[in-house]
């Protein structure tokens, strides 16, 4: 009797249970964690919003610069240091910045206070709303985030070059449906550092380093990307076609074919594109899903042929690519001068619409 008590209690329990079971705690402590980083990150906006409105704003302002260090160590003594009084101004700044409580209540349960603190130090409001959307959306890891931010994604974004309604627009569809737009996932450039390309390469070892770094790649191209074929055989009319890199991106319910060009962008590469995509239109794309997007990455580009060639309407991106990350102050100023140059085609496309 002893033995068989014994054998039973020293039995392992079943693998599929124990595993179920820890699955269970494992999810019920996210979902704990998650509820007291919303709670905290709320109250830290409710004490901004009452310290702004009943102590530093309008008159009251200088008593209010008086009272906050005393406001701040008497908290500190009570709750700790996050109550210090750089931390009360930050949380003041979180209300003026983030003034609508509904929106900080349903961005807070995928956003932590590090990820709002990041956040604030962006001066765009247009900007800072793209950050919060992608990091809610992609959840983003606050060193993700702060990778984002330094690597000027927004900037590198197709949605950067677009007028500031309709950016907005965008964004909040993107709140409000959690689905993503092709301007939203497209960049210009793209940073392919991490391919370790040196000196003069062709187009075949471009692509066999992005299969050696397809990892790094799927992270640079963004969320949702699965890789699905290399040099895929495309059959028209007994010829032989070869799509370099094929890709589907769940986010957009996409194909997603992409060229690889050693120089710079040439119009036949639009007509060679557009033959792919047709033909994954016809022979591949699933009733469900929308059209599939092209993306033809090249060293270099002419704007005005870009533009002439109204490779939009097609559903083709042109976009550059980076084998070395340049210094930031390099990167700033391209891209600055990329956004005032899509400025002034906007302001004279309106202009032309209007005589």
């Amino acid at each position: 009797m002893s033995k068989r008590k014994t054998s039973f209690a020293s039995s392992a329990a079943p693998s599929a249970l124990l595993g179920d079971i820890r699955g269970l705690i494992e999810a019920s402590r996210q979902r704990a964690a998650s509820a007291v980083n919303a709670e905290l990150t709320l109250l830290f906006w409710r004490i901004g919003q009452r310290i702004h409105t009943e102590v530093l704003a309008g008159q009251r302002a200088g008593y209010g610069e008086e009272i906050l260090p005393t406001l701040a160590e008497q908290l500190a003594r009570d709750y700790g240091r996050g109550f210090g009084e750089k931390n009360l101004r930050r949380m003041v700044k979180f209300a003026v910045t983030f003034p609508d409580e509904s929106i900080v209540a349903t961005v807070s349960r995928q956003l932590s206070w590090s990820h709002f603190v990041l956040l604030l130090a962006l001066k765009e409001p247009i900007q800072r709303d793209y950050y919060a959307q992608m990091a809610g959306a992609e959840r983003w890891s606050v060193r993700t985030l702060r990778e984002r931010i330094d690597s000027m994604l927004y900037e590198r974004t197709a949605l950067s070059q677009k007028p500031d309604e309709t950016i907005a627009q965008e964004l909040a569809s993107l709140r409000d449906t959690q689905r993503m737009s092709p301007s939203l996932v497209m960049r210009d450039p793209y940073i392919l550092d991490f391919l370790g390309m040196q000196d003069t390469w062709q187009e075949g070892d471009l692509e066999a380093a992005i299969i050696r770094e397809m990892e790094s790649f799927l992270v640079e191209l963004g969320a949702g990307f699965s890789f699905v074929a290399r040099q895929k055989r495309i059959q028209i009319d007994d010829e032989d076609f070869h799509l370099d890199l094929l890709f589907y991106n769940r986010k957009l319910r996409r194909l997603v074919a992409i060229e690889l060009k050693v120089g710079e962008f040439k119009a036949a590469y639009k007509g060679q594109m557009e033959l792919y995509l047709r033909w994954l239109d016809k022979h591949e794309r699933e009733p469900e899903e929308a059209s599939p997007l092209g993306i033809i990455l090249c060293t270099g580009k002419k704007r005005e042929q870009i533009e002439l060639l109204e490779l939009d309407k097609s559903g083709i991106h042109v976009a550059e690519y980076l084998t070395t990350l340049p210094p930031r102050a390099v990167l700033v100023e391209r891209l600055q001068q990329a956004t005032q140059r899509a400025k002034l085609q906007i302001e004279q496309r309106q202009s032309d619409e209007k005589s």
